[in-house]
């Protein structure tokens, strides 16, 4: 790309700066577990997370501005506003699942809100939780509780950000719920502009930033099955992989597998055949 100089790398995104004002985000088809890239790619995973973010943004726009500002012919390149990102993951978690499972598990608590005793794996919250995390450089995030997240972002701006993230999930939800999937969780990252606004930037409601588990599918009381990337975690898991790099292989099947899971969850969120965002990227920005 003549027109970009590469930044930085990130386990699936490139980041090209465009001028001193815009980024250009190029989503691969790399897929990582246990932070760790794998070795085998899953053709067409990175178009899916640029146009499901596409089309989330512009759905979600009325709620907060973003930082796309075109998507590229080839459908998994994004032009971005460059900002000044808030140094936390924003989390909001509709169903009790992954590490907040885990946490209450342990303390009763989630990112410091107590919960009722007795809930199983995979219930549904009374109402969405905000439940921040560190941004680890390497290795895994690590939730925090509301009081350490200010502590970083000032409570003014955290209480914007808490309430924007708490809009955005439950409008995402109720689409996804029409469409037959459930949104369990999902992480939002958030910047400012020059003029100190708060922009929605990186990815969004995607099946690498989401949990998302088929609604006829849904039973409490264990892991759901789901789009997501938890697939090709299991297989990993069971090889007896130790978790470190390099990771294992995958084999056809599981990449065919994966690959499907992913094109799924796009066609039921948006209603647009994938090979129409093949042919014009443009469709998903209404």
């Amino acid at each position: 790309m003549p027109d970009a100089q590469h930044v930085a790398s990130g386990k699936v995104r490139d980041i090209y700066a465009l001028d001193d004002d815009k980024l250009l985000l190029v989503a691969s088809d790399r897929i990582s577990v246990f932070d760790v890239v794998l070795p085998t790619e899953i053709p067409d995973k990175g178009r899916v997370l640029t146009g499901l973010s596409g089309y989330w943004f512009t759905l979600l726009q009325a709620i907060v501005p973003n930082h796309m500002l075109a998507i590229r012919d080839d459908g998994r390149s994004m032009e971005c506003q460059k900002l000044e990102m808030l140094p936390i993951e924003v989390v909001v978690r509709g169903y009790l699942a992954g590490s907040g499972w885990k946490d209450y598990q342990r303390t009763g608590e989630v990112c410091g809100h107590r919960l009722r005793e007795g809930l199983q794996e995979s219930d549904r919250l009374p109402a969405p939780i905000f439940t921040p995390a560190t941004k680890a450089q390497e290795g895994h995030d690590e939730n925090i509780t509301r009081e350490q997240a200010a502590e970083l972002v000032g409570e003014e701006r955290l209480r914007e950000v808490e309430n924007v993230a708490i809009r955005l999930y439950t409008t995402a939800a109720e689409h996804a719920w029409a469409a037959g999937i459930i949104i369990a969780d999902t992480k939002f990252e958030f910047g400012l502009d020059p003029h100190g606004n708060l922009v929605l930037g990186d990815e969004a409601l995607t099946p690498d930033s989401s949990r998302f588990w088929p609604g006829s599918e849904y039973d409490p009381g264990r892991a759901q099955d789901s789009f997501d990337k938890q697939y090709v975690r299991d297989y990993a898991e069971q090889l007896g992989w130790d978790k470190t790099y390099p990771g294992p292989e995958l084999p056809a099947e599981v990449v065919e597998a994966t690959r499907a899971k992913y094109v799924e969850a796009f066609e039921r969120l948006t209603t647009i055949p994938f090979h129409a965002y093949l042919d014009d990227p443009t469709v998903v920005l209404g």
